[in-house]
């Protein structure tokens, strides 16, 4: 039997397949909650009305829990008109597989929380325990930092919102107790004809330091501004706009210029562990009796020696003299611009993961979002959580590469 020889035809041809690229997925719908917080003195929510009415009209669902936006001035009414679901179940809160907090999560949050769901809220190191990752590790949790996001321009857009009205606020509280009302010393901050202005004196020359040197010189005070970066020095300096008294922490000099000064601010950050201690106990005992000491770093151990965490309901104590005060999240005490600023970052984003088809398709395209992750699908993908607390650390960007 002959062995058949292949037929040759002249109208076969090769042609190249076409390769299928990195398309873009369909959009997904968003199911948003919003839980009220109980943690200590947040009065803060991470979604205005208006932000709420923008998702919904783009096909997001929003739920939120009774009385969440009350502290802010936000009413039940605004969210539902808004088109918001409102609910008096915490639990139904947390069913939505997309969590919204403006205070971290808190160990009553823990058996609420549900496999797989995806958090966006703060965390503080400070009151971070193990045990609580842990859980959140084992329910497969993806939970993503206010702290640590960050935008386009390699900035932290939310610190940056808290910290500008942080400083603003310093010197509206700091006019406060100086008045008399506030059994201050009768002094008016800032500067009038024929009087020499008041002398104020800022430790950290960060945001926090800039929005607070910009208050005080706005309304007529003397501006000393004390860090150890040059750099920060020369960037507020910049910033502000014309030459202020800056120096880096020089003891002697400090101590100096706090004898005479009417307003202390502490305002020095530290990326990781507690605010370096820089104005001694023997420092503030010679400062002026009735001048106020405010210290913003106080949520991380505070710069002055003689520091104790104070609350919005007893703001201030009185040592050597000194008017104290030592509030943690400053921010919260001005809830309303707190919460706009949270939620012009955070809607612009969720509607960006709606769009990507839910938050780990967005992560894949937009990388400098990857900071704020510090746990993906229940892995611990932040280096100083795992140093911390010696939890198995795993890189994000395997992770996300290895699940493409």
């Amino acid at each position: 039997m002959s062995q058949q020889r292949p037929i040759i035809s002249t109208s076969f041809s090769y042609e190249t397949l076409e390769e299928t690229l990195d398309i873009k997925p369909k959009t997904s719908q968003l199911y948003i909650g919003l839980p009220k917080e109980t943690a200590f003195q947040e009065n803060r929510i991470a979604l205005t009305p208006e932000s709420v009415g923008v998702l919904v009209s783009n096909g997001h669902e929003v739920i939120i829990e009774h009385n969440a936006g009350d502290a802010a001035h936000y009413r039940d009414k605004d969210y539902s008109e808004a088109g918001a679901k409102i609910v008096y179940d915490k639990a139904e809160v947390f069913k939505a597989p997309l969590l919204v907090k403006s205070a971290p999560v808190v160990e009553e949050d823990l058996p609420l929380l549900q496999m797989n769901q995806t958090i966006i809220s703060p965390i503080h190191l400070s009151a971070l325990k193990a045990e609580l990752l842990e859980k959140m590790m084992e329910k497969r949790i993806t939970g993503i930092s206010f702290e640590n996001l960050k935008d386009d321009s390699g900035s932290y857009p939310i610190v940056r919102s808290m910290s500008e009205i942080a400083g603003s606020a310093v010197m509206l509280l700091a006019a406060q107790y100086l008045g008399s009302a506030n059994h201050g010393k009768g002094v008016l901050l800032g500067g009038i004809s024929g009087i020499p202005p008041t002398k104020v004196i800022i430790l950290g020359a960060g945001i926090v330091g800039e929005y607070a040197a910009r208050a005080a010189l706005a309304l007529g005070a003397s501006v000393k501004v004390f860090d150890n970066s040059v750099y920060r020095l020369k960037r507020l300096q910049n910033n502000v706009g014309f030459r202020i008294y800056t120096s880096v922490i020089e003891p002697r000099i400090l101590s100096k210029q706090l004898k005479t000064c009417e307003v202390a601010v502490g305002a020095l950050s530290s990326q990781t562990g507690r605010t370096p201690v820089v104005v001694t106990e023997e420092m503030v005992s010679n400062m002026r009796t009735g001048s106020v000491i405010i210290d913003v770093s106080i949520d991380r151990g505070g710069c002055f020696e003689t520091s104790e965490i104070t609350s919005h309901e007893h703001p201030i104590f009185l040592k050597y003299g000194v008017i104290h005060y030592c509030v943690p999240n400053i921010p919260s005490g001005f809830a309303r611009t707190a919460s706009q600023a949270i939620s012009n970052v955070l809607m612009p984003l969720l509607m960006e993961a709606g769009e990507e088809g839910g938050f780990e398709n967005l992560v894949w395209h937009k990388i400098h979002l990857r900071s704020g992750i510090y746990l993906f699908k229940g892995a611990l993908t932040n280096f100083h959580l795992s140093q911390r607390f010696d939890l198995k650390y795993t890189d994000l960007n395997l992770l996300i590469a290895s699940q493409r």
